[in-house]
């Protein structure tokens, strides 16, 4: 089972004039602990900042599904409540779930939500979905091949 970490990674980025400004860029990453996740994500980001960064935290998140959208730039968090009966007492319970969503936009968000919820064979309802600052998903690569 996959277990998700969120890692922060602050480095030094150079602006559009010239100036030097601190940033903070949020990533999420499939590891097996706490360990693994930190050195996952510093061999992800490692080519793509020039200069020096750390990782500044590495945080479980807990998380029931991730729905993948190779045409969006941004990573949605929903909450989904799943809805039983309680035969004893004859009243709803509702369990939240939380899932991340990549999509380009708010409604797509929604529609890659739904079409990965179908065949779902429990009652559910969407409570929320919210932008997050997550830049990108890094996913275990169970097949042994090495990505370049």
């Amino acid at each position: 089972m996959a277990q998700w970490f969120e890692c922060k990674v602050k480095y030094d980025k150079t602006t559009g004039e010239a100036q030097i400004k601190t940033v903070s860029e949020t990533y999420l990453v499939d590891a097996m602990s706490f360990t693994e996740a930190e050195a996952r994500i510093t061999e992800e980001v490692k080519y793509g900042i020039s200069g020096e960064f750390k990782v500044d935290s590495v945080k479980r998140v807990r998380m029931s599904e991730i729905f993948f959208d190779e045409n969006g730039d941004k990573w949605y968090k929903a909450k989904v409540n799943f809805i039983t009966i309680d035969e004893k007492k004859g009243i709803e319970k509702r369990t939240g779930c939380y899932m991340y969503v990549q999509a380009s936009d708010f409604a797509k968000a929604l529609q890659n939500l739904m079409d990965g919820m179908k065949g779902t064979m429990s009652d559910f309802e969407v409570a929320s979905i919210a932008e997050t600052v997550i830049l990108d998903v890094f996913k275990e690569d169970l097949s042994g091949a090495k990505a370049e």
